[in-house]
């Protein structure tokens, strides 16, 4: 029951990340009044907290490697509390200022639970074998995209249940109401003697190759960041695909799950860096294929978001268990380490709400309602242009990583 209970952790911990970009920008408009600009500005403004936060976290569970399962409770806590508060519609002077304290209540906590999941990874682990951490991360990303799939979808299906405000309020409190139930059922998972490491450095970092490992992470998280942000906008005003978006997400993250054992067992036969040579194309190939779609067009896009699906799969599965190969191997402290990585994420995704949302706002597009070709145009380039740039981008990256298989 190991594997499963990570893999019930990383579901409860997913809302608070992907699924959060995709619903916050049109709640926030629509509900609460704030434009897309305001929108991208915070989320970045947030991330100038987590530079100080995130590092500190993961030094505070290596300091205190005993104290797993307090970490684990209040990071659950910290989301129960925080995603009914967010998405409960409001009004007034200070709702801005609301929306900044909700949310970083909530990224905090996701910062916690997520820093813990992946630094314990030598921990949770059945053995140190890289074959091991590998298998790990692959229960741990299903469980991650299960969650991502479960919230991306929730809002819909509330409001097909008879729910209000575009079911968002029944959805925050199902979230609360998730992360008391996983963090209880998960709690054993903490119980585990901590394997610990050495004291954590730079020029360690760059001996073991984690820090090329953390510039690709960066690169590469901004193309999905961007298309995440992005996807109910572009389903719906570009595409023209009114009460698609739901199924479409679905399918985007379905994909991406079923993929997960599909990579992970290529990536232990044919190494993780061929691996990701052949899964990155796709991505590639999806966001070429999203830029010429014509509205109405609901097949070619299902098979846009079939073939970046799983290359996400791909990348969400190999990248983090590369870089807790690369600490294991090398001994080092991964708590503090992942602290970083975790950051690094986290500013894919901020960069890409601060880019592209003031760009859209400029334009003329508004969520929703008939816009401009201008506008439309511009989302266009935005969802499927810049990111196919930026993915090449972590293609290069890659290329110029070391080979080295996965068994070695």
């Amino acid at each position: 029951m190991l594997y499963p209970r990570v893999s019930l952790y990383a579901l409860m911990l997913a809302a608070a990340g992907i699924p959060l970009y995709i619903h916050l920008p049109r709640f926030a408009s629509v509900n609460l009044g704030i434009g897309l600009g305001t929108i991208g500005t915070i989320l970045l403004v947030i991330r100038l907290i987590d530079l100080v936060q995130d590092p500190l976290i993961g030094w505070a569970i290596d300091r205190w490697p005993r104290a797993q399962s307090l970490f684990a409770s209040g990071a659950a806590i910290g989301l129960a509390i925080g995603f009914p508060m967010l998405f409960t519609p409001r009004s007034g002077p200070y709702v801005t200022a609301q929306l900044v304290a909700i949310l970083v209540l909530l990224f905090s906590a996701y910062s916690l639970g997520m820093i813990l999941l992946y630094g314990r990874s030598a921990t949770l682990a059945r053995t140190l074998t890289p074959d091991a951490l590998m298998t790990l991360a692959a229960f741990r990303e299903g469980g991650m995209l299960t969650g991502v799939v479960i919230a991306a979808i929730a809002p819909a299906v509330f409001v097909a249940l008879g729910a209000g405000a575009q079911g968002y309020p029944a959805f925050g409190l199902f979230l609360g109401a998730l992360a008391l139930t996983a963090a209880v059922i998960s709690m054993p998972i903490w119980r585990r003697p901590p394997i610990l490491g050495e004291r954590l450095s730079l020029a360690g970092l760059g001996q073991a190759g984690a820090l090329r490992l953390l510039a690709l992470a960066l690169v590469n998280s901004l193309p999905v960041a961007i298309t995440s942000t992005l996807f109910l906008f572009f389903a719906e005003d570009r595409l023209q695909l009114p009460g698609k978006a739901g199924p479409l997400l679905i399918l985007f993250f379905l994909s991406a799950g079923l993929s997960v054992p599909l990579w992970a067992r290529m990536s232990r036969r044919a190494g993780p860096k061929t691996t990701l040579l052949i899964a990155m194309p796709l991505a590639v190939l999806g966001f070429v294929g999203a830029a010429f779609l014509a509205p109405g067009n609901l097949a070619g896009f299902a098979l846009v978001c079939l073939a970046s699906g799983s290359a996400l799969g791909a990348d969400m599965v190999i990248l983090p268990a590369m870089f807790s190969v690369a600490l294991t191997k090398a001994g080092l402290k991964a708590s503090l380490a992942f602290g970083i990585w975790s950051f690094a994420g986290k500013l894919g995704l901020a960069l890409a709400a601060f880019a592209v949302l003031p760009v859209l706002e400029r334009s003329g597009f508004t969520p929703g309602v008939p816009n401009s070709a201008e506008a439309l145009t511009t989302l266009n380039i935005s969802y499927a242009v810049i990111p196919c740039i930026l993915k090449l981008g972590a293609l290069a990256l890659v290329l110029a990583l070391p080979t080295e298989d996965t068994n070695s």
